[in-house]
């Protein structure tokens, strides 16, 4: 995050990672997953509302392929809560071959700043729980504060996903500390 113009913050080290990785046991709301809903998955595991928001400030410098949104944009029914030009620079950008991705900040994709906030006032929110947390009345306040005060954002954002970090952590003999993250140790 840092070097994307983000917070520097201490990470606590020596978390143990599982033994088994199975995309079929991950269990997340998805991008299409109702902001009551969403705040329900979060509150379960102890991140407030105000929390959840600040951590879907990390999509200011994500991307999503058009399988993500792709049911939002123009045709039947196009979702009206998207703005019209963005609409028309998606459904073009979704109708070339394969699986293309978008920016989740369309306007400063590599820089960590609140400007993913603004984004969806001004409703650029490509996926459509990004936009929605600017239209629920229990998330639309903090969306403005964010998009207000960037630097009340970049420290809660830090605050947030060191609290998220701490989430379910394995002890004892679960799992493991690995030596290279992205494998498992050989032993």
């Amino acid at each position: 995050m840092a070097l994307s113009g983000g917070p520097q913050y201490d990470v606590p080290t020596g978390r143990r990672d599982g033994l088994v990785s199975n995309i079929d046991d991950v269990n997340i709301p998805g991008p299409n997953t109702p902001v009551s809903v969403t705040s329900q998955f979060f509150a379960s595991k102890g991140i407030t509302t105000q929390e959840m928001v600040t951590l879907f400030g990390a999509h200011t410098v994500g991307v999503a392929h058009c399988s993500f949104f792709d049911g939002r944009l123009s045709g039947a029914k196009p979702d009206p809560t998207m703005d019209p030009a963005l609409n028309a620079k998606l459904v073009k950008l979704c109708s070339s071959r394969g699986d293309p991705a978008t920016p989740l900040d369309q306007k400063s994709s590599f820089v960590f700043d609140n400007e993913f906030y603004e984004q969806i006032l001004g409703k650029k929110g490509v996926l459509l729980i990004d936009q929605q947390l600017e239209l629920d009345a229990t998330t639309k306040g903090f969306v403005s504060d964010f998009a207000a005060n960037g630097d009340k954002f970049q420290k809660g954002f830090a605050n947030a996903i060191v609290k998220m970090g701490e989430i379910d952590v394995l002890v004892g003999n679960q799992g493991e500390i690995r030596r290279k993250c992205s494998v498992f140790n050989r032993n």
